[in-house]
């Protein structure tokens, strides 16, 4: 049987893993941090390219004013990534004013020209910034892998049905960390 990594070029994107969201209103993601920081110090270990793709809304984006206020402004302290996750000097980062990484940034051109074919999607809302991200990415023919306990929601009703739809609507393989720290090193 092949391993699913074995002909794939995957990158990791750290969705949203903002000082608002993680600090601020949205206690119980705090729990996958230590998930992530262990999933990018091995992919950082094998040259996995590694993207942060992070709100950074201005006061008139259409999200902030006409559905959740005033959140990771440009510039501001709660824009940054928390000090657990901090991109290091080869990381790259995105600044998104939508749920989509995709939408209006350079995340697309950015991939192709790593090459990547696979995105693996960490970070917060599952039913909303990863859900929006994924269906971008399946639009744009990417293999796309969600690490079930690397993404979280604000419940855990909307966090397994984002995981059931991310399977069912963009084919997205759903893994645990452990399953998929197993098949990178497998493939390095």
């Amino acid at each position: 049987m092949t391993h699913i990594m074995t002909h794939m070029h995957p990158s990791i994107l750290v969705i949203d893993m903002l000082k608002d969201f993680i600090y601020g209103k949205f206690e119980r993601v705090r729990r996958i941090i230590p998930n992530i920081q262990r999933l990018l110090n091995i992919a950082r270990r094998i040259g996995i390219p590694i993207i942060y793709c992070n709100d950074a809304h201005y006061e008139i984006d259409f999200e902030v004013v006409n559905r959740w206020g005033l959140h990771a402004i440009k510039g501001t302290e709660g824009a940054e990534v928390i000090s657990e996750l901090k991109p290091e000097e080869r990381d790259f980062i995105v600044e998104k004013h939508t749920y989509s990484a995709f939408h209006e940034t350079e995340l697309d051109t950015l991939l192709r020209g790593l090459k990547v074919d696979t995105v693996i999607l960490t970070g917060v809302l599952t039913n909303i910034c990863i859900q929006h991200t994924a269906a971008d990415a399946f639009f744009r023919g990417y293999g796309i892998i969600v690490v079930r306990d690397c993404v979280e929601a604000l419940t855990e009703e909307d966090q397994e049905k984002g995981l059931k739809y991310l399977e069912f609507a963009y084919n997205a393989k759903i893994m645990s960390l452990n399953e998929l720290i197993a098949e990178l090193e497998k493939s390095s």
